[in-house]
Protein backbone atom coordinates (compact mmCIF):
# COMPACT_ATOMS: atom_id res chain seq x y z
CA UNK A 1 0.00 0.00 0.00
CA UNK A 2 0.82 3.50 -0.49
CA UNK A 3 0.58 5.98 2.23
CA UNK A 4 1.43 9.67 1.62
CA UNK A 5 0.86 12.34 4.09
CA UNK A 6 -0.34 15.84 3.29
CA UNK A 7 -0.10 18.73 5.82
CA UNK A 8 -1.56 22.20 5.33
CA UNK A 9 -0.95 24.52 8.92
CA UNK A 10 -2.40 22.47 11.28
CA UNK A 11 -4.14 20.66 9.10
CA UNK A 12 -2.43 16.63 8.69
CA UNK A 13 -4.45 14.15 5.83
CA UNK A 14 -3.39 10.98 5.51
CA UNK A 15 -3.82 9.27 2.11
CA UNK A 16 -3.84 5.42 1.75
CA UNK A 17 -4.87 3.11 -1.28
CA UNK A 18 -3.58 -0.17 -2.42
CA UNK A 19 -0.92 0.25 -4.81
CA UNK A 20 -2.40 -1.20 -7.73
CA UNK A 21 -4.65 1.63 -8.09
CA UNK A 22 -1.91 4.54 -8.47
CA UNK A 23 -3.18 6.25 -11.61
CA UNK A 24 -6.74 5.13 -12.02
CA UNK A 25 -9.79 7.03 -12.87
CA UNK A 26 -12.95 5.62 -11.38
CA UNK A 27 -16.11 6.33 -12.79
CA UNK A 28 -19.85 5.23 -11.41
CA UNK A 29 -22.64 6.94 -11.84
CA UNK A 30 -21.99 10.95 -11.61
CA UNK A 31 -19.01 10.34 -9.32
CA UNK A 32 -15.28 10.40 -10.80
CA UNK A 33 -12.40 9.76 -9.40
CA UNK A 34 -8.81 9.89 -9.99
CA UNK A 35 -6.29 8.17 -7.86
CA UNK A 36 -3.27 10.32 -8.75
CA UNK A 37 0.18 9.72 -8.02
CA UNK A 38 0.40 13.31 -6.40
CA UNK A 39 -2.09 12.66 -4.04
CA UNK A 40 -1.67 9.05 -2.85
CA UNK A 41 2.28 7.71 -4.02
CA UNK A 42 4.23 8.05 -1.19
CA UNK A 43 5.88 5.70 0.78
CA UNK A 44 5.09 1.65 0.59
CA UNK A 45 3.62 0.75 4.52
CA UNK A 46 2.87 -2.73 5.68
CA UNK A 47 -0.55 -3.37 7.00
CA UNK A 48 0.62 -2.92 10.36
CA UNK A 49 2.33 0.69 9.74
CA UNK A 50 -0.94 1.39 8.34
CA UNK A 51 -3.14 0.45 11.04
CA UNK A 52 -0.99 2.51 13.17
CA UNK A 53 -1.57 5.39 11.53
CA UNK A 54 -5.04 4.76 10.82
CA UNK A 55 -5.63 4.53 14.35
CA UNK A 56 -4.10 7.90 15.22
CA UNK A 57 -5.03 9.66 12.90
CA UNK A 58 -8.12 12.72 12.08
CA UNK A 59 -8.39 12.98 8.61
CA UNK A 60 -8.09 9.91 6.26
CA UNK A 61 -8.72 9.39 2.46
CA UNK A 62 -8.62 5.41 1.63
CA UNK A 63 -9.06 3.65 -1.53
CA UNK A 64 -8.48 -0.26 -2.01
CA UNK A 65 -9.68 -3.28 -0.50
CA UNK A 66 -6.11 -3.81 1.94
CA UNK A 67 -6.14 -0.32 2.47
CA UNK A 68 -9.98 -0.42 3.84
CA UNK A 69 -9.34 -3.71 5.00
CA UNK A 70 -6.59 -2.13 7.73
CA UNK A 71 -9.21 0.93 8.47
CA UNK A 72 -11.95 -2.13 9.27
CA UNK A 73 -9.33 -3.65 11.44
CA UNK A 74 -8.30 -0.62 13.71
CA UNK A 75 -12.09 0.36 14.42
CA UNK A 76 -11.99 3.88 12.49
CA UNK A 77 -13.72 2.15 9.84
CA UNK A 78 -17.33 0.16 9.93
CA UNK A 79 -17.52 -2.10 7.01
CA UNK A 80 -21.01 -0.95 6.39
CA UNK A 81 -19.62 2.73 5.87
CA UNK A 82 -17.57 1.42 2.85
CA UNK A 83 -18.57 2.65 -0.66
CA UNK A 84 -17.71 0.77 -3.93
CA UNK A 85 -16.85 3.04 -6.97
CA UNK A 86 -16.24 1.56 -9.94
CA UNK A 87 -15.81 -1.79 -7.61
CA UNK A 88 -13.42 -0.47 -5.48
CA UNK A 89 -13.71 -0.08 -2.09
CA UNK A 90 -13.46 3.84 -0.60
CA UNK A 91 -13.92 5.20 2.68
CA UNK A 92 -13.16 8.31 4.48
CA UNK A 93 -12.26 9.02 7.81
CA UNK A 94 -13.06 12.38 9.78
CA UNK A 95 -12.42 13.17 13.58
CA UNK A 96 -13.06 15.68 15.25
Amino acid sequence: MYLKIHKSGDNVIIALCDRELIGRTLKEGNITVTISEDFYKGEIVSEEDAIDIISKASNVNIFGEKAVSCAIKCGAVNKDNVKLINEVAHAQVFRI
